[in-house]
């Protein structure tokens, strides 16, 4: 792997959960990082609480309560990935879910916080990589030339999240993590002594707050992927309508908006009626997007698959 940090070491980490409660993990992987090169790979089977799932988790996953019931609580593997993990640097592909399902996980089972610093592949190649159209983890190891299998399968998901990364390191042309958060204006991610802070962005987005869609700014979460920005979105949602999630959207902090432009930073695409959009499949606003994206505008598209589970 190309890079620019040669003597670059941490460890990515991928969680899958049973249910919409991101503190019910189920597997956790693990991919070692030394001198800027894979060296291995594991992964943990995780029993959540009463070994519950939701069916639309185990389609994702494929991991069913047979596999786990008896496997060792999260608190019992915890003892284990706990001190591999610590006073490391930690990617994951989407710390706005990862790290915030960790959290939730330590919380409800009275654990204290782990110490290290993680970055986010995801937002690490939305930095370096602008002509992808998508930065799901499978799609962009494809656009990428990232050999990868068995998407949502923790170890697998760690690899590639490692990859990623490292591919993205060497397009940004930086020599330090500390270089690459100043070139792309963030902050890394911390897990400490009572604290939890999320990787958060310095750069300001000139977006407009919503006079349809007004937030709370008590529950604004600066953490969120969302937060700051401007998201559209066009099609059927499966998991609300569209102005349910426009409002979530306020509720973030982000800004709802119900077409596109330039000044757009998110579309999500959910399902599309083919009377309407033809046999291409794209709805206008897609199109539009897509056009701007050509034309160099930092657009990105997303699937709803892709928005929940970053919400």
């Amino acid at each position: 792997m190309l890079t620019n940090i040669p003597n670059l070491s941490f460890i990515a980490l991928d969680l899958e959960t049973a249910t919409l409660e991101r503190r019910t993990i189920c597997e956790i992987g693990l991919a070692f990082v030394k001198d800027s090169q894979v060296i291995d790979t594991k992964s943990w089977l995780v029993r959540p609480e009463h070994n519950e799932y939701d069916w639309f988790n185990i389609s994702i996953h494929g991991i069913t309560p047979e596999m786990t019931k008896h496997s060792p609580s999260f608190k019992q593997v915890w003892k284990e990935v706990g001190p591999l993990l610590e006073n490391q640097i930690v990617v994951a592909h989407n710390t706005g879910f990862d790290m915030y399902a960790l959290r939730d996980a330590f919380d409800y089972d009275d654990m204290p916080y782990p110490h290290f610093q993680y970055y986010c592949s995801y937002r690490a190649a939305r930095y370096t990589v602008p002509d992808a159209y998508s930065y799901s983890l499978p799609l962009i190891c494809r656009h990428l030339g990232i050999p990868f299998d068995k998407h949502h399968r923790a170890g697998v998901d760690a690899e590639g999240c490692a990859r990623v990364f490292l591919e993205a390191l060497h397009r940004g042309g930086v020599s330090s993590l500390e270089e690459f958060q100043n070139k792309y204006e963030f902050k890394c991610g911390e897990f400490g002594d009572n604290l939890f802070r999320p990787q958060l962005s310095i750069r300001k987005y000139s977006t407009k707050p919503s006079k349809e869609y007004v937030g709370d700014p008590s529950k604004f979460d600066e953490g969120s992927y969302f937060y700051g920005k401007a998201v559209c979105f066009t099609g059927k949602c499966e998991y609300g309508t569209r102005d349910q999630l426009l409002q979530k959207i306020a509720d973030i902090g982000g800004t709802p908006v119900k077409g596109v432009t330039k000044d757009t930073n998110i579309l999500v695409v959910g399902q599309q009626d083919y009377r309407v959009v033809g046999e291409a499949g794209l709805s206008s606003k897609q199109q539009k997007a897509i056009a701007l994206k050509d034309s160099g505008v930092d657009i990105e598209i997303m699937s709803e698959a892709e928005f929940l589970n970053m919400i």
